[in-house]
């Protein structure tokens, strides 16, 4: 990445301040901006979110923020109510006093001298999310959004579920936030009350992972923040952007056909980052194409962004299988609208172990199929934050386990983009049964590529706001999308389609085991394939090379760690997936500052399972958080434990917090809720 340094407008040094809202609590920012802003007032970009932008997001915000204020914006970033410097407590995810609280901001930034009035709101995951939440609110303030790996959907399209089943990310992603909560403010922002408003903190501060588990199926709690409830509330143009290795590439496509306002969707091959700092590559001059987007819709410039494709893509390249890549090989194509006038549905049947070309017949024989509980072990995480080891691996290690259904090896290379769709008559010996559906691309030497994937709570079948266990025995015709990709297929390759009845642990499994069988006659795959046009991928506006401000020096005192284990224990028939994510301490500053802050972070995830024996699985996290500067030094250990049987979740989490060596809290949580048709 290039650091620049010279910009067409000064910077002044960022400015720490805290912004009032109406109940007295007040939330802690940070500005960038133009030496001459007051003189000459500029658009505000914010950020807005809860991973503390004193200690949490630092290094990435000097990156960003003080680029976009030399191109002339006033760039902000807030903690949310109850995080970081902010006062007050966080609750859970997107509350309406969150939504209220970023409105508040809006107003307040508005009033600046510095400021014209105009806003965007700009932000990755967290931050994408309430971008689009707050435009659906619709302050007069917001006129432009930028919204990185979010989602529309909160209940189908999220961490939390999938096809109604129960992702393991949603342990994952409940006992982050549970250490982040667990932290307090820093004495530097809020003085001696930094203790008070800790201890608050901590009484408060609850595994959300239990809030959740009240709401299994999709209700009111899950409809709020969901702007796909009513995607004509958004009035603000939308950039949406999102990686194939990412969890949320499904929601720019339904932003793009869903949305009225000028839009744009942008997907590489990137896991749950900037497309500046992209992994894998290529990354791309990310910020000059947000720019182009704030000068547009901002400062009016007519710079013709309304007047590109509406959607680019990386279209994949045919990869070996491995769980991390440094680069993703492939080229840009684009669309000029969504759904594209350029794709068509090709129609595969099923037959005996085969996907059948169009006008074969489909097979006769009904195929019955009970997969090991490991199956899913190589899945890797349904989110990518590091792309990689968190990837999927060969996928011959899952298929032993699996229905699969293998083309002909290709005459000639198709591209698919979009997502593929399966129709499935099936029928289950129980009630409750899920299926896994993986489609790969097979070399000529039999290596297996997991291309996408789709996951089908079968007691959701017909929607998840009332599902309806199955009858056994009884056979249903059911559909299931898989997740969108463009992706290359070479000639001399197969197509694969592997079926399973567990994904453990990316999906928590069913209540107990249970048999699939499936028709082929009434089954099909449909897969969205893209018309070539190499003249027109080839024209398309190149990408600038990576550029931003110089980042906050860091001085590392110790070194990170990342691991992805699988663990078989032959002999007590276990298996165990271990992830290590090891940030190490680091120091936020030169080595020669000796006064500056220092943060730690260590996480480690178990998930378990022995044999066939459903009652085994289990998932387990602990996060240690510290935080250090001189003689101030505080940490805090959060454990969250997961398991279940026919008819509950069971939670057992622990929260202890130091300061120095002195256990100050300690709270053990022990809660069961009842499985509903999950």
């Amino acid at each position: 990445m290039n650091h620049r340094t010279a910009f067409p407008r000064s910077v002044a040094a960022p400015v720490t301040t805290r912004i009032p809202m109406a109940d007295g609590v007040e939330l802690a920012a940070r500005i960038w901006r133009p030496v001459d802003a007051e003189e000459h007032p500029v658009p505000a970009i914010l950020e807005y979110l809860p991973y503390r932008l004193r200690d949490g997001t630092a290094v990435r915000d000097s990156i960003t923020h003080p680029w976009f204020a030399g191109h002339g914006y006033a760039s902000v970033r807030v903690d949310l109510r109850g995080s970081g410097d902010s006062g007050g407590v966080l609750a859970d995810e997107y509350l309406q006093r969150e939504l209220d609280d970023g409105i508040a901001v809006l107003r307040w930034l508005a009033a600046q001298p510095w400021c014209t009035g105009r806003i965007g709101m700009y932000g990755i995951s967290w931050g994408g999310f309430n971008g689009l939440q707050i435009a659906a609110l619709q302050p007069p303030q917001l006129q432009a959004v930028i919204t990185l790996c979010s989602t529309d959907d909160r209940y189908a399209d999220d961490v939390h579920h999938m096809g109604g089943c129960l992702l393991g990310d949603n342990l994952s992603w409940a006992s982050t936030m549970f250490a982040y909560n667990s932290l307090p403010p820093h004495p530097d922002a809020v003085g001696e009350d930094w203790r008070a408003m800790w201890q608050e903190r901590l009484e408060r501060c609850e595994p959300w992972i239990g809030l959740w588990l009240e709401h299994q199926r999709r209700d009111a709690y899950w409809e709020h923040g969901s702007i796909c409830e009513d995607f004509s509330a958004v009035r603000a143009p939308v950039l949406a952007v999102s990686g194939w290795a990412d969890g949320y590439s499904n929601a720019v496509f339904r932003l793009l056909a869903g949305l009225e306002v000028p839009r744009r969707g942008l997907i590489g091959p990137w896991s749950h980052t900037f497309p500046h700092l992209g992994r894998p590559g290529p990354a791309i001059g990310f910020l000059q194409e947000c720019l182009r987007w704030w000068d547009r819709w901002l400062k009016d410039t007519p710079n013709g962004v309304e007047d590109e494709p509406m959607l680019r893509v990386w279209m994949q390249d045919s990869v070996p299988p491995t769980p991390a890549y440094e680069e993703r090989p492939g080229r840009w194509v684009a669309e000029p609208a969504w759904p594209s006038p350029h794709t068509d549905w090709r129609a595969l049947g099923l037959g005996e172990r085969r996907l059948l070309a169009p006008g074969h017949e489909a097979g006769r024989e009904e195929l019955s199929f009970q997969s090991p509980l490991v199956t899913g072990l190589f899945a890797g995480k349904w989110c990518s934050y590091a792309a990689g080891p968190d990837l999927a691996h060969d996928q011959r290690q899952e298929d032993g386990g699996a229905l699969v259904f293998d083309s002909q090896p290709l005459t000639e290379p198709l591209e698919i983009l979009g997502a593929p769709v399966l129709e499935l008559t099936l029928a289950s010996d129980q009630p409750q049964a899920m299926v896994a559906a993986r489609l790969s691309d097979v070399a000529q030497d039999g290596a297996a590529t997991r291309i996408t994937y789709g996951l089908l709570n079968l007691s959701h079948r017909a929607g998840s706001a009332n599902p309806e266990p199955l009858v056994p025995g009884a056979f249903v015709t059911v559909r299931l999308q898989l997740n969108d990709i463009a992706q290359h297929f070479p000639a001399g390759h197969r197509i694969r389609l592997a079926l399973s009845t567990s994904y453990w642990p990316l999906a928590w499994p069913a209540p107990r085991p249970f048999c699939l069988t499936v028709r082929p006659r009434g089954s099909t795959l449909h897969l969205p394939v893209r018309s070539p046009r190499p003249a027109e991928d080839a024209v398309l506006r190149p990408y600038e090379p990576p550029e931003g401000a110089p980042p906050l020096p860091t001085t590392p005192l110790a070194e990170p760690h990342h691991d992805w284990r699988v663990v078989r224990e032959l002999a007590a028939d276990t298996s165990t997936l271990e992830v290590t994510n090891d940030a190490g301490r680091v120091r936020l500053g030169a080595a020669e500052d000796a006064g500056a802050t220092v943060v730690g972070r260590h996480a480690t995830e178990w998930y378990r399972s022995r044999a066939n024996d459903y009652d085994s699985v289990s998932g387990e996290t602990r996060w240690v958080r510290s935080l250090g500067r001189g003689d101030w030094q505080v940490h805090t250990v959060t454990t969250t434990r997961l398991t279940s049987d026919p008819t509950h979740f069971h939670l057992h989490a622990d929260l202890d917090a130091y300061e120095g060596e002195a256990r100050v809290f300690c709270r053990t949580f022990r809660r069961s809720y009842p499985r509903d048709c999950v």
